[in-house]
């Protein structure tokens, strides 16, 4: 596995990659969110513009997973990773989140942050194993709380949803 800067040309595979990766949610009692569609290209594409979008690829050299990122608060905050099921289980979303460590500190940030959904399996507890701890409510930096009553919004407060951080 390689993990590089993602190319214009492959931002609809990004989305191809959420797109999987979601189905799982409708397993769980989210299908919702299973249904929700990935980030617009054009999102993606300010992303990848700015430097702050990778893929995971296999030998072929195509994508199979992905992580976008936002500065926030002086942490790099990460908006969106997912790993197509096809490829799950092997490290690869870690992998991704320690390269954005690295990015991170090469850039003077001291933290990694996210939102995610408390209760899914695969979301707070998985990263709580890659190092992140939760935020109370009055940790939150003014940038955390936008994007979580941005998150509100959206509706996404209808499963449990909370801020974590990763210290570098």
């Amino acid at each position: 596995m390689r993990i590089r800067a993602v190319r214009p040309a492959e931002l609809p595979l990004l989305q191809d990659i959420e797109r999987a990766a979601g189905l799982c949610f409708a397993d769980i009692g989210m299908p919702e969110i299973a249904a929700d569609e990935p980030p617009a290209l054009d999102e993606l594409g300010r992303h990848q513009e700015a430097g702050l979008a990778w893929v995971a690829t296999d030998e072929a050299d195509a994508p199979v997973a992905y992580l976008i990122a936002d500065r926030v608060d002086g942490a790099l905050h990460v908006e969106q990773v997912s790993v197509h099921p096809a490829h799950a289980r092997r490290g690869i979303g870690r992998s991704l989140l320690d390269h954005l460590a690295d990015r991170a500190r090469a850039e003077g940030a001291t933290a990694l942050t996210l939102t995610t959904f408390a209760e899914v399996p695969w979301n707070a507890p998985y990263y709580a194993r890659c190092g992140f701890a939760p935020l109370a409510d009055s940790a939150l930096t003014p940038g955390l709380r936008e994007i979580r009553a941005h998150e509100a919004a959206l509706g996404l407060d209808r499963w449990p949803r909370l801020c974590m951080r990763r210290a570098l």
